[in-house]
């Protein structure tokens, strides 16, 4: 690091330990970006703020899950930018800036063939990924663009170097704000199947399951990242408002609002956050609040688990997935004045009782005894430090048995819950 920048990171420390150790307060944005606190829907931008304080200290611990994260955003550096216009066709829609993904457990049923090129009809495959949804459309570009941009911002945040800051801007400006590139703030076209559907309510959760992560980068590039500038924030700003009203108006999105599975939780996890990242803090508190009884209850059981993704060909990886949505959704209620770790349903349900439900597989003290078609130990992981760090004496203990997922455990870095393995594993 060169001697200003140290000097700049020392001065900060002296004046956060000033203050006797207490833990601060977010401020306004203005004042967020001021004192270098990202204004972050899901981490805690004041805790990222005392572990760059702590890594420029030399923290041991930290400078290993550093070089991780380092590394990652390296292997970005090269890599796109992405754009939803590159697709071979366009959405059913005829317009190339509208994103197309599709179905993944949907199958043909036919070989293709002169007059039927998809093979159709289509028939369903729970768990069972079809390997041409990720050829032709926009899904695997947009989670690059996600993974991108979050390993990229945090990279900078810890290191201050400009190329990472810069590439995570150029991939943003890219697929959201460009007007050759950019993507429609819609997803009506989104997890179509073949001959029978053009778009469907459900494809709204190619989005809600990590959009959060790029507001949260935006969040930490406006704390004065090189390269990212007023326009730029602007821009994004109102993407997120547009693309926020649609999730509210649109069939599509009163439907998956309506869903009392996953994508039920998913989506109030994103419309919270981008109502937060928005500045719409009482819609924020609001969609968290009704969470509890809405979320919590219907979808875990007195005992921990969850039986709707007990039912499933890959019911440790819905088990660990749907509580990604409800501690990320807990995570941005501690913005916003609500804690649903403190919830507790009519029959005793909560997400604490939900991660302890999954300890003895997650830490390999015993097997899980459910249908699981690719199990991977460490997808319990990130939900099992969030449980710690929300007070679970259990999940504490757990720690040192889990184990740590490809790449290394990022989350002193990043303590936001991931999903950490995929699905199409």
């Amino acid at each position: 690091m060169r001697a200003g920048r140290r000097l700049g990171v020392l001065l900060v420390a002296l004046a956060a330990f000033a203050v006797g150790g207490t833990t601060p307060v977010v401020p306004a944005p203005a004042a967020s970006a001021a004192h270098g606190i990202p204004r972050t829907a899901v981490l805690d931008g004041a805790r990222l703020h005392q572990t760059k304080i702590r890594l420029a200290h030399g923290d041991a611990h930290l400078r290993r899950a550093a070089r991780a994260l380092t590394a990652r955003a390296d292997a970005w550096l090269g890599q796109g930018p992405w754009t939803v216009v590159d697709k071979p066709r366009p959405a059913p829609g005829g317009d190339v800036h509208d994103y197309l993904s599709q179905a993944p457990y949907w199958w043909p049923s036919q070989p293709p063939a002169p007059g039927n090129e998809w093979g159709c009809p289509y028939v369903q495959r729970d768990g069972q990924r079809n390997p041409e949804v990720d050829t032709g459309t926009d899904r695997q570009d947009l989670e690059k663009v996600v993974d991108s941009v979050y390993d990229l911002s945090l990279a900078w945040y810890y290191t201050d170097d400009p190329r990472y800051a810069r590439k995570a801007g150029q991939i943003l400006r890219t697929w959201f704000l460009d007007a050759a590139t950019r993507m429609n703030p819609h997803l009506n076209h989104a997890q179509f199947i073949p001959c029978k559907y053009d778009g469907r309510a459900i494809g709204i959760i190619d989005f809600s399951q990590s959009y959060t992560s790029v507001l949260d980068a935006i969040a930490v590039l406006d704390t004065g990242a090189p390269g990212w500038s007023a326009d730029d924030r602007a821009g994004m700003t109102r993407w997120n408002k547009d693309f926020l009203n649609w999730l509210r108006t649109s069939d599509f999105g009163r439907q998956e609002a309506a869903a009392a599975n996953n994508h039920g939780t998913f989506y109030d996890m994103q419309l919270a956050a981008l109502a937060y990242a928005t500045g719409d803090e009482a819609l924020a508190r609001r969609t968290v609040q009704q969470a509890a009884s809405a979320r919590i209850t219907p979808q875990i059981a007195g005992d921990g688990s969850q039986p709707q993704e007990l039912t499933r060909t890959r019911s440790w990886h819905y088990s660990t997935f749907t509580l990604v949505a409800h501690t990320r959704l807990a995570a941005i209620g501690r913005h916003v004045g609500v804690d649903l770790w403190a919830y507790r349903g009519p029959d005793g349900q909560s997400l604490f009782k939900a991660v302890d439900y999954l300890l003895p597989a997650a830490t390999g003290a015993a097997a899980w005894s459910h249908p699981e078609l690719a199990f991977h130990r460490y997808a319990a992981t990130d939900v099992v430090h969030a449980a710690a760090d929300a007070g679970s004496t259990r999940a504490r203990r757990a720690l040192p048995a889990l184990q740590e997922p490809p790449g290394g455990d990022l989350w002193p870095l990043r303590p936001a819950p991931e999903q950490l393995d995929s699905i199409a594993g």
